[in-house]
């Protein structure tokens, strides 16, 4: 269905959903919307059907945000996802919201209940990585232990990482920044000690992260946005009016470097936490919900530059069950 003109798609998933609402006796009313990579449609009781065909690692990982929205702009009164047996992180997400959410699987014309799952387990830096964190400060880097990975950072951009040699077992520090340049750096630079290169490839990074304003267009200044917002709010909470912050882990581990995703930081000394994000992505309000979660906040706080705070994003945080904003960040700190 995937190969389908989007158009055509979005129809015969609209039949499909009108027909399942029928079944479980809510009828349909007006016609259906394309969203998040699905349908939705609204039934005669008010409720919100958004079917989410793709497969979890898709769009369908992402699809809370748009169906609420989409149910929020329509006063509707409870939301019902239609998703993947797998889509136990959508029920998870949904419980932490007062709009009633319902995640549900299709089995031909049934639908049966997906139950919410539990955030995965954060693994430990293994010692022996560990010990390279002293050579990471030396190289001008600040170490980052993340889900079982340790990296070095330089104003929220990866620089470095550690990791086993594939051959040998032996542990490494690999310089540079994501996988494929590591290899390339590894290739030409391979015989310079680590601290030398480390250091050349940090004051090369540093000069573009450090940047201020929207004029500096390189990507090393784009790159993990997100990032680059937590460094300056961790220097400087000043503009979101908290005390002191530090970098927490997420409640969910990357999986590279090019796709943007939020970051968290919590409040020294108290149970309120920071999600910074940058974009205006539906998505950030579900997934601060599972940093709610995992760091047991009783606040959170959405940090996102001014330009991407629209009302919708603040409607969307008003309905965690913990208390949830957003709060601009003015675009001279970025």
């Amino acid at each position: 269905m995937s190969a389908l003109d989007p158009a055509r798609r979005a129809a015969l998933l609209g039949t499909k959903l009108r027909a399942l609402m029928a079944d479980a006796g809510v009828p349909a009313v007006g016609d259906a919307a394309a969203i998040a990579g699905g349908v939705a449609l609204e039934g005669d009781d008010r409720s919100a059907w958004v079917m989410l065909p793709d497969p979890p690692g898709s769009v369908a990982e992402r699809g809370l945000g748009g169906a609420l929205a989409w149910a929020v702009r329509r006063d509707c009164v409870s939301v019902r996802l239609l998703a993947d047996a797998d889509a136990a992180h959508l029920a998870r997400r949904g419980r932490s919201v007062r709009l009633p959410v319902s995640v549900w699987s299709v089995d031909g014309r049934s639908l049966a209940p997906v139950l919410p799952g539990a955030l995965p387990a954060i693994p430990s830096v293994p010692e022996s990585h560990r010990a390279m964190i002293d050579l990471i400060r030396a190289g001008g880097a600040d170490p980052v232990e993340e889900h079982g990975v340790l990296v070095g950072e330089v104003d929220g951009l990866e620089v470095c990482r550690v990791l086993d040699d594939a051959v040998t077992g032996e542990v490494r520090l690999e310089v540079g920044i994501g996988a494929h340049d590591r290899e390339t750096f590894q290739l030409l630079h391979g015989d310079r000690p680590k601290v030398e290169a480390l250091a050349d490839v940090v004051s090369a990074v540093r000069s573009h992260r450090s940047a201020i304003g929207a004029s500096s267009t390189h990507p090393l200044r784009h790159l993990a946005a997100s990032r680059l917002l937590r460094a300056r709010l961790i220097a400087d909470p000043s503009p979101i009016g908290t005390g002191p912050l530090v970098a927490v882990e997420p409640p969910i581990g990357r999986t590279n470097l090019k796709d943007e995703v939020p970051c968290v930081a919590r409040e020294i000394g108290t149970t309120r936490i920071v999600v910074c994000t940058a974009g205006i992505d539906l998505e950030v309000v579900p997934w601060a919900a599972d940093a709610i979660e995992a760091c047991a906040a009783d606040e959170c706080l959405i940090a996102a530059p001014d330009r991407d705070v629209i009302d919708i994003q603040q409607r969307l945080a008003s309905l965690l069950t913990v208390p949830t904003r957003f709060v601009p960040v003015p675009r001279d700190v970025l």
